[in-house]
């Protein structure tokens, strides 16, 4: 039996435990609800089966339908991905400054992230991404002068940055959530003085979440690989499936990560990412129209190198969550589980990228979207 860092699924329950007893099994390590409990300090563990996502041996939100549309094996999911930011060049620093404090404070961020995330658990919401160099603080920027970065310029992993992210993590996992975690950013991989470095990096950041014993956490290699101002080679398109399999290929007691990379909206990945990723990676930023989002989905699966596997976008800066039609809908529509993108304003209110956040769902908009999530998926 092939085996992920979570375990790839037997429908067959004999066949399931046959697999369990020669792989040394035992009954605590298989768990039949999301917040289960297990022998060890783990309990939360996201797999695949065939398009769906699993958690804990049962589908995402088992058996729910909505409007038609299935809704079981899905990942409802929001871009977080500031949630271990922080600013190390002095000139830049005091933009992300606390209204309150006149200061900015990364631990500040980190433990306003962790108190807001049982909220979105309450709503559905069973995974976001976060990014070892984060996004854009602006939300959207063409140059950015500021270093948010978890990685030396040798590919060595800043501690203060591991613990954040360790503190994030580890709530998730109570909480019974998943986390993509992201590990380079445009804008940013140029802080790594070379390829090797890149390459050490992706090495070093997935041994420590693999040593960690996190069965809950996945990969996304980079943000939207096909953005031109990527520095490393290997980070584009042509080569990051290099990554991708390096990443695949490294185990921990027969677990390994589950992995992916991201493409620019509206961006169809290659042939190449989509046949070495465990899961298919969409972007809906610059796309209006929800056609033309429930399009990019098929396109996917009429690729010939295509075989089951979940397709998710996990970034759309488009809402309209009253109207009939709206992105999120077409990509549910798709059988295609779909992320929330709200970059905000730099005013300590509005969105979930543009520093500082206010983590809490303290928005009109915020609100329609997780209010959305919670009828989507029935969560009461």
């Amino acid at each position: 039996m092939h085996r992920f860092t979570t375990y790839q699924r037997w429908f067959n329950p004999i066949l399931l435990f046959v697999a369990c007893l020669a792989a040394g099994c035992t009954s605590a390590s298989r768990r039949t609800s999301v917040t289960g409990t297990k022998a060890d300090n783990h309990p939360t563990e996201i797999a695949i089966a065939g398009d769906e996502f699993y958690l804990n041996d049962r589908p995402t939100y088992e058996n729910r339908t909505w409007q038609g549309y299935k809704i079981q094996g899905l990942l409802m999911n929001a871009r977080m991905v500031q949630g271990v930011f922080d600013d190390h060049n002095p000139e830049t620093r005091q933009r992300w400054k606390y209204p309150d404090t006149g200061t900015w404070d990364p631990e500040r961020n980190t433990n306003e992230f962790i108190a807001a995330m049982p909220a979105w658990r309450q709503k559905g919401l069973l995974n976001f991404t976060i990014n070892l160099q984060g996004g854009s603080p602006e939300g959207y920027s063409k140059e950015q002068p500021w270093e948010n970065n978890a990685f030396e310029p040798d590919g060595a992993l800043k501690p203060a940055y591991l613990n954040r992210l360790k503190r994030i993590l580890d709530k998730a996992d109570e909480l019974g959530m998943t986390v993509i975690v992201g590990l380079y950013y445009f804008g940013q991989d140029e802080r790594l003085q070379d390829e090797a470095a890149v390459v050490r990096g992706a090495d070093n950041a997935t041994d420590w979440l693999l040593n960690q014993g996190y069965r809950h956490v996945m990969v996304e290699i980079n943000n939207e690989c096909n953005h031109n101002t990527y520095n490393h080679a290997i980070l584009w398109p042509e080569r990051v499936p290099e990554l991708i399999d390096r990443v695949k290929q490294k185990t921990r007691q027969g677990r390994r990560l589950l992995v992916s990379t991201s493409f620019t909206g509206g961006a169809l990945p290659t042939d190449a990412v989509i046949q070495s990723s465990d899961f298919v990676l969409l972007h809906g930023n610059g796309v209006s129209d929800p056609e033309k989002i429930a399009e990019l989905v098929r396109r996917v699966r009429q690729r010939p190198v295509y075989s089951p596997k979940p397709i998710l976008y996990n970034e759309d800066d488009h809402f309209n969550f009253d109207q009939p039609q709206n992105n999120c809908r077409a990509a549910i529509s798709e059988y295609c589980s779909w992320g929330y993108f709200d970059p905000g304003k730099n005013n300590y209110q509005d969105g979930y990228q543009s520093m500082p956040v206010d983590w809490r769902i303290n928005t009109p908009l915020k609100t329609a979207f997780f209010n959305y999530v919670a009828e989507i998926t029935g969560t009461r």
